[in-house]
C-alpha cells in the first residue's frame, strides 16, 4: 500500500508562505537599495538650480537626499498613495520626469510600477492629499527612527523646506506651541508635526500608520486600510508594488533566491524518498 503524501501538505503548506515572505522582504530590501544607490541623471542639479539659483551643490544633494527619502516611504507602503510635503523636493521630482525615460527605468526598478507626480500639499480638506501626507510622515519618521507619535525631531522630507529658506516653502515645527502659526492675512505659515496624529482636519487619521511597519523606530500602527491608489500609481491600482523581479538588483535578492531552490530541492528530495521507502515496506 502507497504512503500517503497529505501528512507533508500542511507543513510543505507553511513553508512555502515563509519562503514567499521571505522572497519579497529581499525583493523589497533589494529595491531599497536601489533607491538609495540611484544616481539622477547628469545635469538635473542644473535644471533645479535654474528654479532655485539661491541653492548650492550642496543644497541640491540634500534636495536629493529627501527626494529618496520620498521613494522609498511610497516603496514602504506598500505603493499605496503618498503625498508630497516639500515645494523644493517637488521641484527636483518634476524635474526627473523630464527625463522620462530614465525615471520610467527607475520606477519600473524601484516599484514594479510607474510612480505619477503629484504636487506638494499640506494637511487641509482634502482626505486623500492628507492620507498621504500622514502615510508619508509615518515612513518618513520610521526612515530616520523617529517615533511618528511622539517626534522629537523632523524627518529631512518635511524640515528641509525651512532649513533651505524656500520662499514659497512649507515649514513644520515638532511642537507649535509658543509659534505664531499664521500671517496677518490669517494663512498658515508654519505647520506642526503632531498635527498628523490629529482628527481636526478631516474628522480622521487615515493613512496614520495604516500600513505594515518596515524599519525600526518605537511606533506601531495599524495593520488593515484600503489600497489608497488614488492618484499615486499608473493603471491598475491592484494594492502593493508591483511584482516584477529586476535582474541585478543587489545580493539580498540573489541570495533570497538561491535559498528558496535549495530548501524546496531539500523537501522535495526528503518526501520523495520518504515516500518511496514506504512504498517499498508496504
Amino acid at each position: 500500500m502507497s504512503a500517503s503524501p497529505f501528512p507533508y501538505l500542511v507543513p510543505a503548506v507553511l513553508l512555502g508562505g515563509a519562503l514567499v515572505a521571505v522572497w519579497r522582504w529581499a525583493q523589497r530590501a533589494a529595491r531599497a537599495e536601489y533607491i538609495r544607490g540611484y544616481k539622477l541623471p547628469v545635469g538635473l542639479f542644473d535644471k533645479l538650480r535654474k528654479q532655485r539659483p539661491e541653492l548650492s551643490i550642496k543644497d541640491c544633494q540634500l534636495v536629493s537626499h529627501a527626494l529618496r527619502q520620498y521613494f522609498l516611504t511610497y516603496l514602504k507602503s506598500g505603493c499605496r498613495f503618498v503625498s508630497m510635503p516639500s515645494q523644493v523636493v517637488d521641484d527636483l521630482w518634476h524635474e526627473l520626469i523630464l527625463y522620462t525615460r530614465a525615471y520610467e527605468v527607475f520606477c519600473r526598478k524601484a516599484f514594479g510600477r510607474f510612480l505619477h507626480h503629484t504636487p506638494a500639499v499640506v494637511l487641509g480638506s482634502a482626505r486623500d492629499s492628507n492620507a498621504g501626507l500622514r502615510r508619508c510622515w509615518w515612513f518618513a519618521c520610521l526612515e530616520e527612527n523617529i517615533n511618528p507619535r511622539k517626534p522629537t525631531r523632523l524627518p529631512l522630507l518635511f524640515a528641509l523646506d525651512a532649513k533651505l529658506k524656500i520662499a514659497d516653502g512649507f515649514r513644520y515645527a515638532v511642537n507649535c506651541s509658543g509659534l505664531t502659526e499664521q500671517n496677518e492675512s490669517g494663512a498658515r505659515v508654519i505647520y506642526c508635526g503632531g498635527d498628523f496624529a490629529s482628527t481636526g482636519f478631516d474628522g480622521t487619521t487615515d493613512g496614520f500608520g495604516d500600513s505594515d511597519s518596515h524599519g525600526s523606530g518605537d511606533a506601531s500602527g495599524d495593520s488593515s486600510h484600503n489600497s489608497g491608489c488614488n492618484g499615486g500609481c499608473s493603471g491598475g491600482c491592484s494594492g502593493g508594488c508591483g511584482e516584477e523581479i529586476e535582474r541585478g538588483m543587489g545580493p539580498v535578492l540573489a541570495l533570497s533566491q538561491s535559498l528558496v531552490l535549495f530548501l524546496g530541492a531539500m523537501i522535495f528530495d526528503r518526501i520523495s524518498g520518504r515516500l518511496s521507502s514506504r512504498a517499498r515496506c508496504g
